[in-house]
């Protein structure tokens, strides 16, 4: 499955979605972020292998990485967050490994992950009430 036809796919279900030109990503507003998860998991991608934040001071945007192994395909999906609402519904019910990288996400750049069972630092003091990524 190409990205062109991922982006087709997921952009029945969310209409606002938009593909970067340069990159080819599929980038869907933050409350379609699960049903985009949906989509790509009926389509055989089982593995979320990255997630990661970018910081570029007016948003934050979310970069999952997902491929199928059966397909030999990856996907890039992105997703902006507002500085002052860094919240989006957590995956981890699509794709155990993004237990792990939520955590991370969150304990460097304050991102929440709504509905995570364990959203908690994992890399710096829980006293902590900054976000050592974040820039501002």
């Amino acid at each position: 499955m190409s990205n062109g036809e991922a982006f087709g796919l997921i952009k029945l279900k969310i209409p606002d979605t938009s593909l970067e030109e340069k990159t080819r990503a599929i980038v869907v507003p933050r409350e379609g972020i699960l049903e985009a998860a949906r989509c790509l998991t009926g389509q055989g991608f089982d593995s979320l292998h990255n997630l990661t934040a970018v910081d570029n001071k007016d948003n934050v945007t979310l970069v999952y990485h997902f491929y199928s192994m059966k397909k030999r395909a990856g996907i890039v999906l992105k997703t902006q967050l507002l500085p002052d609402d860094l919240t989006v519904e957590s995956v981890e019910r699509f794709w155990r490994s993004a237990d792990w990288l939520e955590r991370e996400v969150y304990d460097l750049f304050g991102v929440k992950f709504l509905n995570h069972p364990n959203l908690k630092r994992i890399l710096n003091p829980e006293e902590w009430t900054i976000h050592p990524l974040r820039k501002t």
